[in-house]
């Protein structure tokens, strides 16, 4: 699987508040973990969005990758231009800032936000231009990312596409294993 699409919760869906949130950390320690399982089958492009939250969580988390795989790459895919341009000043320089440490960002509406038809329109290009996704969504805690497993599913009932969901339990688990390697570093150096 080359290309991969990785969405998921926005960060208010999961009750993350600043940047410091320690949830924040467990999301990008699990997003590192199932990435580098998609590395070594052969992952080359990881394609997202720009939502606040997974997606933006994913851009950085593959820059930090990149240093131990240079070969891997991220796009940015926005589902229209303008696109972040009525958020708060420092939420739209963290876009920016993440769109440059993108090696591609293009939008895939070359209009404003018009309607829902364009991020029907996304979803179908993030389809039809990946090999599968990483979607981090528990069915048991619905949010925006229920439109995005239920186009998969669909697709999915056309054609094959790998889905890797990483749902609460999961979270819990890497949270539990990212505790106790952080804690087996702090007793290390103590």
């Amino acid at each position: 699987m080359s290309r991969l699409w990785v969405t998921g919760y926005r960060n208010y869906e999961i009750g993350t508040f600043g940047d410091k949130d320690p949830k924040i950390a467990v999301i990008k320690y699990a997003l590192n973990r199932t990435l580098r399982e998609q590395i070594d089958n052969g992952l080359e492009w990881v394609i997202t969005g720009g939502q606040m939250g997974i997606e933006q969580w994913t851009v950085a988390v593959v820059s930090d990758l990149k240093q131990e795989f240079p070969a891997l790459k991220v796009a940015m895919m926005l589902p229209f231009q303008k696109f972040g341009s009525q958020w708060k000043p420092d939420n739209q320089a963290r876009l920016q800032s993440l769109i440059s440490k993108s090696d591609f960002c293009e939008s895939v509406s070359q209009a404003p936000y018009e309607g829902p038809q364009q991020l029907k329109n996304y979803q179908q290009f993030m389809l039809t231009h990946t090999d599968g996704a990483i979607l981090v969504y528990d069915l048991d805690f619905e949010g925006k990312p229920v439109y995005d497993y239920r186009a998969i599913q669909k697709h999915q009932s056309i054609m094959p596409y790998p889905l890797t969901t990483i749902d609460m339990d999961q979270l819990q688990d890497y949270a539990t294993e990212y505790e106790e390697i952080h804690e087996e570093k702090s007793n290390f150096y103590e």
